[in-house]
């Protein structure tokens, strides 16, 4: 069986408070996107791991998808052996949520394969155990996440017809790094006000990383900058970046970007 786990983007990101066990607290609204890795599980004989496309940094042992598996099979004696492939597309480390979609795609495809039958509710909470962002990506519908991106109400945001254009400009933004020129706070407007009117976006659909990471990161900037030359409504990085992706009411004019960049465009 193949599946083929997506991307998603933050359509604004404010970090509320710290938490005492060393996380922070969020409010998102997360929103899948077509960008795609591939992932493939077959009944063997014995367990192995394959992946192509981009290299994937880590030893296996470390690989969300494995530590999937390794979940099911703790709770479910017996299960068949597997061949697992994947190939790598999403970029790594982008604000993408790649690697938590790979881990949640791999439950939903081990629940079909093994005919488990298990519930959406069992599968969000065994992804609330991969990560913060795993359980998103069960459903797979847009969003508001909180708490540490695991305590999700479905969002009526729309983007249907729009036009997405995504840039990876391979600049890695570390977590702590990310979160240290943050000071968590409530957002003036709550975000679920901001998103009924995409007239308010470009002003008030704020991403709490970026005025701490653009300075630092001046490429990043002006990727945000060239989007909204290009006639975005809104642009913004996607996550702690450093993704950042334009939405247009029309198809963009075509841009130019420096050949090391992933570019994706995608009408949604």
């Amino acid at each position: 069986m193949i599946t083929f786990p997506n991307a998603k983007i933050n359509l604004g990101l404010h970090i509320t408070q710290k938490r005492r066990d060393g996380y922070h607290d969020i409010e998102t609204c997360m929103y899948p996107i077509p960008v795609y890795d591939a992932l493939e599980m077959i009944l063997d004989t014995k367990s192995v791991w394959t992946a192509t496309g981009d290299p994937i940094p880590g030893s296996p042992s470390e690989n969300l998808i494995l530590k999937a598996e390794k979940l099911l099979r703790k709770d479910i004696h017996g299960l068949p052996q597997l061949h697992i492939h994947l190939h790598k597309h999403i970029p790594m480390g982008a604000g993408l949520g790649g690697g938590s979609a790979d881990a949640a795609f791999a439950l939903k495809l081990m629940n079909s394969l093994f005919e488990l039958h298990l519930d959406d509710f069992f599968l969000e909470e065994y992804a609330s155990r991969l990560g913060s962002d795993c359980p998103f990506f069960i459903e797979n519908t847009p969003k508001i996440a909180r708490g540490r991106g695991e305590i999700l109400e479905p969002s009526e945001v729309s983007l249907q017809g729009m036009h997405l254009v995504l840039i990876y400009p391979g600049v890695h933004i570390g977590t702590k790094e990310a979160y240290a020129g943050v000071t968590p706070r409530l957002p003036k407007i709550p975000l679920e006000e901001v998103l009924k009117d995409k007239k308010q976006w470009k002003e008030a659909l704020v991403n709490d990383f970026e005025p701490s990471i653009l300075p630092l990161y001046p490429e990043i900037a002006q990727i945000k900058n060239s989007l909204y030359e290009a006639g975005a409504f809104y642009a913004a990085m996607s996550g702690s970046g450093s993704s950042v992706f334009g939405l247009f009411e029309q198809t963009p004019k075509p841009l130019a970007w420096p050949s090391h960049y992933f570019v994706s465009e995608a009408t949604l």
